[in-house]
């Protein structure tokens, strides 16, 4: 297949809407890949760089997206693993939103059999999310309990699903009562409907967390601390009602609890490598037995991202919105 000098991709800019342009395709540098597009996983990360609040780290493509699925069209020099036809899903540093795409070679991943690109696209950033953050950062272990917020999201519909495939037991909230279905559906234990219920006495009553894996922050970081057991684990991923919060930290203190978090994109090439190669022998293995599969909520064309972006905004998606080419 003749790979083409230019390509469409996503255009952004401040106050302005999304809109198609023109660019020239990628050339791969060493050690990476260059991918045609056929899907591209949509997250809230995106917003926030769209918003000019988390720039894309030196040297990385301006244009959005995070993760995409496609086969392989180039390598660059010293890639030993891939090859041009490959079909692979891969987490990017940018560039996810267009027709082409380069990857660091560690950083992508096979297609696990039986999956779809669009299923696939889903998977990158949100798994490998899950797993730094819920298994290395939170060390969730065997017959632990996960309290997982936002679970209807796309980090919380796979962390659910990792977690229970993993051993452990999982209690949930969302927004509505059809997305606390879904969570219980996807294998939670308690779904919590955020609004009717206060998850901090739900989840005190239940016994509590081992493990609390938070992407809201401000008010919510409090009652975090609140529910979780002795040496219990809060990891933050993201602060949708604000980064910052009034805390007793007393409770830490007496129940020996860690507080962590942290994002992907900033780490190191070697450092995405070590993890999806951890995804790959662990998850990947759950994800084609079907213990753990993408939830989609809706696809979109790359024409229609500006779409795609206002209903994620909006907060009534369940599960992952996906580009499509």
């Amino acid at each position: 297949m003749l790979k083409p000098s230019t390509m469409r991709r996503v255009m952004h800019g401040p106050d302005k809407p999304l809109s198609l342009g023109n660019d020239d395709v990628p050339k791969p540098g060493d050690h990476e890949i260059l991918i045609r597009v056929e899907a591209a996983g949509v997250n809230r990360p995106d917003l926030t760089q769209r918003a000019g609040l988390y720039p894309p780290p030196p040297g990385a493509s301006q244009t959005l997206g995070l993760e995409v699925a496609g086969e392989i069209v180039e390598v660059g020099h010293g890639v030993t693993r891939w090859h041009v036809g490959d079909k692979v899903a891969a987490l990017l540093a940018g560039g996810g939103y267009a027709e082409y795409a380069t990857a660091h070679e560690g950083s992508a991943l096979p297609i696990p059999a039986g999956l779809s690109m669009v299923e696939a696209a889903a998977l990158p950033e949100t798994v490998m999310t899950v797993w730094a953050n819920v298994f290395e950062g939170g060390a969730l272990k065997q017959r632990e309990t996960l309290l997982v917020h936002g679970g209807a999201s796309g980090i919380g519909t796979t962390a659910i699903q990792m977690a229970r495939a993993s051993g452990a037991r999982v209690y949930a909230t969302a927004g509505d009562a059809a997305k606390v279905k879904l969570c219980e559906k996807l294998g939670a234990d308690r779904g919590i409907n955020y609004r009717t219920e206060d998850f901090e006495a739900v989840v005190r009553d239940l016994g509590g967390a081992d493990v609390v894996l938070d992407m809201v922050g401000g008010p919510y970081v409090q009652k975090n601390l609140d529910v979780l057991k002795d040496q219990g684990r809060l990891v933050m991923i993201a602060f949708l009602q604000g980064p910052t919060a009034q805390l007793n930290l007393m409770r830490m203190m007496l129940k020996r609890l860690t507080i962590t978090g942290s994002t992907l994109r900033s780490r190191s090439n070697e450092e995405k490598a070590r993890i999806a190669a951890q995804v790959e022998r662990n998850v990947w293995p759950w994800i084609e037995a079907g213990r753990v599969k993408p939830v989609i909520d809706s696809t979109f064309p790359l024409a229609e991202a500006e779409q795609a972006h206002a209903r994620l905004q909006t907060g009534a998606h369940a599960g992952k919105i996906v580009l499509t080419n």
